[in-house]
């Protein structure tokens, strides 16, 4: 028996090595990666601006959380905006927010805000500021109006399993698409949508249907990447974001940049 002890934790140790260092093999492949990717989006002198990486969680946590805020943070060092983070809601206040040209939803869910804080956001996109929501945050504030339309109506309504299926892009002209393949194949959680956003909305690429099993909630058509203008502001929201293989592609990276550039309007 002390034996098998003995190995036990020695097999116990081992795992815990080798998960250590398959997230220090991913982190070094994602900064690789984005030190690559220093990339004006239509401007020649990349203006300096703050982002804030909002990532509260209500509702269900997506273990890919840390992965996103790693990813923004390191664009951020590489392209020359400075990036805040945090996941306390009761930062979302008029003086705070005044210092940042865009706010990132990074996977949040649920009842974020309260009242106050709601109103706070609300003003903040009416001062001409931006909102970028990853994949989840089209899962969070279902009873905000206000928000619903920020995202052009398309709350959450279902996934299938994770799979790889093609993304058609429509806008091809758009700085934050005009990088894409016009079919890009990737592999990720793909949301169903409560309401079709197209009419609320630019849409710049959707998802090929025949291409993957979008099980029950099937939309047909079914936008996964678009932006607006909205309110006095600017909001952009991206489906892609569940997954590290999202995360370590240099074309969602670029994706990601140049969205957070137009959403802090200081790209075209």
């Amino acid at each position: 028996m002390k034996y098998l002890n003995l190995f036990n934790n020695i097999n116990a140790r081992s795992v815990k090595k080798s998960m250590s260092i398959n997230c220090i093999v991913f982190a070094v492949i994602m900064f690789i990666v984005i030190s690559l990717l220093v990339i004006n989006c239509g401007n020649a002198q990349p203006e300096t601006f703050k982002v804030l990486v909002f990532s509260k969680t209500a509702g269900f946590y997506h273990g890919i959380i840390p992965t996103g805020i790693a990813a923004i943070q390191e664009l951020g060092m590489q392209n020359n905006f400075d990036v805040d983070t945090t996941a306390n809601a009761e930062l979302l206040t008029d003086d705070n927010l005044k210092q940042y040209k865009v706010v990132v939803f990074n996977n949040t869910t649920g009842d974020a805000l309260d009242d106050a804080q709601q109103a706070a956001f609300e003003r903040y996109i009416q001062a001409g500021n931006g909102y970028l929501g990853i994949h989840a945050a089209s899962d969070t504030e279902y009873d905000w109006a206000w928000y619903g339309g920020l995202i052009g109506g398309a709350y959450f309504l279902s996934h299938p399993k994770v799979q790889k299926a093609v993304i058609r892009v429509e806008d091809g002209n758009h700085i934050s698409t005009k990088m894409l393949p016009e079919r890009w194949e990737c592999y990720d959680e793909w949301y169903n949508f409560r309401e079709n956003p197209r009419e609320k909305v630019t849409v710049l690429a959707s998802l090929d249907e025949s291409s993957y099993s979008p099980g029950k909630g099937a939309m047909e058509d079914h936008p996964i990447i678009w932006c607006h203008e909205y309110d006095g502001g600017r909001a952009f929201y991206t489906g892609l974001g569940h997954t590290k293989e999202t995360f370590s592609g240099p074309l969602y990276l670029e994706h990601l940049l140049c969205a957070i550039k137009w959403a802090a309007g200081v790209s075209e």
